[in-house]
């Protein structure tokens, strides 16, 4: 038993910090899929929408503490009872996410590695698992150190999350997992092959037959039945291939100009998911760097999902010289994780993205 916890030890401890570490890396992307959680359509809490930012850094970090804290032996009760408390809870919202097909990924490693919601389900249950095996042989977790190296290594632990957490708020996350990462191509990150593996849906026609409902069931097309049409659900058997840039456009109210720009051999992309939401000190920066991009033959341009009047005004609220065009926000949230943030490309290819704290990083 005391080697099978020992084991055990090891496996949570070492996850629960990997997982932590690369959420941490992105604690912004980590609270857009928080808010995605909250939302009316998932848990219905949306009043923690405003938080999730503060709550996704707490539980990150915790979860990295906690795993070092499993590791060294410190504050055995308390690391263990924590770490059964959090895999409990999780255990239960990837269950619920999987059973009623809420979210698509559970966003435990970030865009590290996708799994899909019954995969995380699985997951937390073997973590659940090894977790209740550690909780009853909790007299064999011994620390490692001293009382006082222990306790030195789990503030080095939290202080150090912590800084790490604000450092890629501040700038960008310093490992980029994402299909827009420095050196992709974003319109081969929209080709679907011609051999890519296509979605499968199951469709499940509802018809009242001599007063009886009855089901049938095909892959897509209309049954021939004698009787009165009821309706129709769908259930995705097999997703496909998904491609890793979905849903980016570069559009104005009657034009899509996705190709036109992307086919520039230098373009700023200034990205801002919502005017009204981009930091003011950021926005300050803005005008100057733009027209000393457009002085070395760049060509600028604004990329939100606010509406035509907000671009308007925002654009004459600053006195910006460069147009704004319509993305999806998901896509732009997706593409860099500031607001403001720019992009440079040649061609398609992200050759470099800053933070607006960055912003004279740029290299013109």
């Amino acid at each position: 038993m005391k080697f099978i916890v020992q084991i055990c030890r090891i496996l949570v401890g070492v996850l629960f910090i990997i997982s932590g570490l690369i959420k941490l890396n992105d604690p912004l992307g980590f609270s857009y899929k928080l808010q995605e959680y909250f939302s009316a359509e998932v848990l219905n809490i949306p009043f923690l929408e405003p938080y999730a930012l503060i709550i996704s850094v707490f539980v990150v970090v915790f979860e990295v503490v906690l795993g070092v804290f499993l590791l060294i032996g410190y504050k055995p009760k308390f690391t263990i009872w924590s770490l059964l408390g959090m895999i409990v809870f999780f255990t239960f919202l990837t269950f619920y996410s999987a059973y009623f097909d809420k979210v698509k990924d559970c966003g435990c490693f970030g865009d590290a590695l996708k799994l899909t919601p019954w995969e995380s389900f699985t997951k937390d249950i073997v973590l659940l698992a090894l977790i209740l095996i550690i909780f009853f042989g909790i007299k064999y977790i011994k620390p490692i150190f001293s009382s006082l190296g222990a306790t030195v290594v789990a503030l080095l632990s939290f202080i150090g999350s912590l800084w790490f957490g604000y450092h890629v708020l501040m700038h960008l996350p310093a490992k980029d997992f994402r299909a827009y990462k420095v050196g992709a191509n974003i319109q081969e990150g929209m080709i679907i092959p011609e051999d890519a593996p296509k979605p499968v849906i199951e469709y499940y026609w509802k018809f009242n037959v001599d007063g009886e409902e009855k089901v049938i069931t095909t892959n897509g097309s209309y049954p021939t039945v004698d009787g009165e049409y009821v309706g129709v659900d769908t259930k995705v058997i097999d997703e496909g291939y998904d491609p890793p840039v979905k849903d980016f456009s570069i559009e104005t109210d009657t034009e899509d100009l996705t190709d036109k720009f992307l086919n520039e051999e230098k373009l700023i992309m200034i990205i801002m998911y919502n005017l009204a939401t981009a930091e003011p000190d950021g926005v300050a920066k803005l005008k100057t760097f733009s027209e000393k991009a457009m002085k070395e033959g760049y060509t600028v341009i604004g990329l939100t999902a606010s509406g035509t009047d907000e671009k308007l005004q925002f654009k004459s609220t600053y006195n910006l010289n460069f147009d704004f065009y319509l993305c999806d926000e998901k896509a732009l949230k997706t593409v860099v994780r500031a607001s403001p943030g720019i992009v440079k490309l040649h061609k398609g290819t992200v050759k470099q993205k800053v933070h607006w704290n960055d912003i004279d990083d740029i290299e013109l």
